[in-house]
């Protein structure tokens, strides 16, 4: 499956990627499964990603939980969660 993924604020500053395209594996289904595999990278992606920390995801501009399916061709953003005042 193929996927656009972009990368929001102190994640892309991190990452040093702003966007990319990708062809994942069959054995990733759902957001988590993304999350986990591009984990697999290595640092700094492990550190950035990592499940402790809170990130927040959009799934074709829709805000979605770790568990939504993926589909082909969508758009997956990872960013921080907004703070302010």
């Amino acid at each position: 499956m193929k996927l656009h993924l972009r990368f929001f604020a102190s994640i892309r500053e991190g990452l040093g990627v702003a966007q990319e395209e990708l062809v994942i594996p069959d054995s990733v289904k759902t957001i988590a499964d993304l999350r986990a595999f591009l984990m697999m990278r290595g640092s700094p992606w492990a550190d950035i990603l990592s499940n402790d920390r809170v990130l927040r995801c959009a799934l074709n501009q829709q805000m979605v939980s770790a568990d939504t399916v993926l589909l082909e061709g969508a758009e997956v953003a990872f960013f921080p969660p907004v703070t302010g005042g």
